[in-house]
């Protein structure tokens, strides 16, 4: 159970770190008063989210491996060393979904303005009492075990600790994690183009600048 719940943790850690840094790029912007300048200059939205993820995976990472290292020191759990290619996709399916997180603040973002603020901690936060960071989500009632399989991040997790003993709750759980992720990566791309035209229609980039 030592090692089910260490795993949970690390990759929560990892995930906020990455997400945050995509959630506060318009943040940031709104907080400063200098949203709109961001879309004055010769940038898309795509450069500032490319840009805030690239950052957000190299802290994520360290994150990830610092973490990772004071496990083996304090618990005696190697983390990263049992299986590398494993490792590679469980990090990738973890980036992925602060991606996916991180793009539904932003969009929220220019749909609410301040009002989304509070869903860059509060997102993340209910994602991962649901998706089984440290307790297997067979014991959840059945409505939240039906949320749970509809988030990639659940998948992800399951199949790194499969490594280490623990059974999936079904097969091809990486599969059914990266499909989720393209199907909501394609999504949300949609609804950013979406949000970014009706926020430079109905002047909310200029009301969040002023």
């Amino acid at each position: 159970m030592k090692g089910f719940i260490l795993i949970g943790v690390v990759a929560m850690n990892a995930i906020q770190v990455c997400q945050l840094d995509m959630a506060y790029v318009l943040l940031y912007d709104i907080w400063s008063k200098s949203l709109k300048h961001s879309f004055v200059a010769p940038i898309g939205i795509r450069h500032i989210l490319i840009g805030s993820m690239i950052i957000g995976i190299i802290r994520g990472g360290a994150v990830f491996f610092i973490l990772a290292f004071l496990s083996q020191i304090v618990f005696h759990f190697n983390i990263v060393a049992l299986n590398l290619t494993a490792t590679s996709f469980f990090l990738s399916g973890l980036f992925l979904n602060a991606a996916i997180i991180g793009m539904l603040v932003s969009i929220l973002v220019l749909l609410v303005g301040y009002k989304a603020e509070v869903a860059a901690w509060s997102v993340v936060s209910i994602m991962f009492l649901i998706c089984g960071i440290y307790y297997p989500i067979s014991i959840l009632p059945d409505w939240a075990q039906l949320i749970a399989k509809a988030l990639p991040l659940t998948y992800f997790l399951e199949y790194y600790r499969s490594f280490y003993g623990f059974k999936p709750f079904c097969s091809s759980v990486l599969l059914k994690g990266y499909l989720l992720l393209f199907i909501y990566l394609v999504l949300e791309i949609y609804l950013m183009q979406a949000a970014l035209i009706r926020a430079k229609k109905n002047g909310m980039l200029l009301k969040l600048s002023e």
